[in-house]
């Protein structure tokens, strides 16, 4: 399979893009990895912004979307082996809900920032100073893709080394287990212990272009309204505003 991937990338690689940039060598020195030479051109659309497209140089998929899609997939694999072997007396429902705070946005962007993958993010030049390198959806994107690239260009065993690495110099596996993040989980039990409607979301508004919108979101208890989140997805902004629900309820523990 990986061979089958490798040949897709090279066939529709673009001649100048085997060249070794600077941001290339830092890439090298950030994941610790030695990039074969003819797959850098992987490496460069995994650094690619789908706001490149308004260039008219690339087209879709060659920005870090496709890449993201088989990382997301390997990633989890990964993940699910490490803490497999890391926990063999935890149960199924332990494992799955530490795997899914792992493999969320929002660590994932912290992973990519201590690479530094922000700085090497390429983004088209109208989107150029938008923030859109800081924002944890893309770097989270990011990590994906770069995943994805390191699996097709160097295999399992060097990406399942990578993701380790990553995970034991950057993440607090204690404070991750310790971690309540499933506030709209929570609120869902508290109504239904009080004999309560399910609760209800609603977007009250979006705001920002395409590429980087911000949702706002309330939520509802027995109709009324009971707290208010916004995020960068729907889902960070109903969990925010299921916490919200949560604090005015007086369940401050959570």
């Amino acid at each position: 399979m990986i061979g089958r991937l490798k040949d897709w990338f090279r066939k529709r690689s673009v001649p100048h893009q085997f060249v070794p940039s600077d941001r290339i060598i830092r890439l090298q020195d950030v994941l610790d990895i030695r990039i074969p030479e003819e797959d850098y051109h992987i490496f460069y659309k995994a650094l690619r912004h789908r706001s490149i497209v308004d260039n008219e140089q690339f087209e879709a998929h060659e920005t870090y979307e496709r890449l993201e899609f088989l990382g997301d997939a390997v990633l989890d694999l990964i993940v699910t082996e490490i803490l497999f072997d890391k926990y063999p007396t935890e149960n199924e429902g332990f494992l799955t809900k530490l795997r899914s705070k792992i493999v969320k946005g929002e660590t994932l962007s912290i992973l990519a920032k201590e690479l530094s993958l922000n700085e090497a993010l390429e983004v088209g030049q109208r989107a150029s100073g938008q923030g859109i390198e800081l924002s944890k959806s893309v770097l989270a994107d990011v990590y994906e893709a770069i995943v994805a690239a390191i699996y097709i260009s160097l295999g399992y065993e060097t990406t399942f080394r990578f993701v380790e690495s990553n995970m034991d110099r950057f993440l607090d596996f204690d404070n991750l287990v310790k971690k309540v993040d499933n506030y709209k989980s929570l609120l869902m039990e508290h109504t239904q212990s009080e004999r309560k409607p399910l609760p209800a979301y609603k977007i009250i508004s979006e705001e920002g272009p395409g590429h980087d919108k911000t949702f706002y979101v309330a939520v509802y208890v027995d109709k009324q309204k009971m707290g208010e989140g916004k995020g960068k997805s729907k889902k960070q902004a109903e969990q925010l505003a299921a916490r919200n629900a949560l604090e005015e309820l007086g369940l401050t523990d959570y």
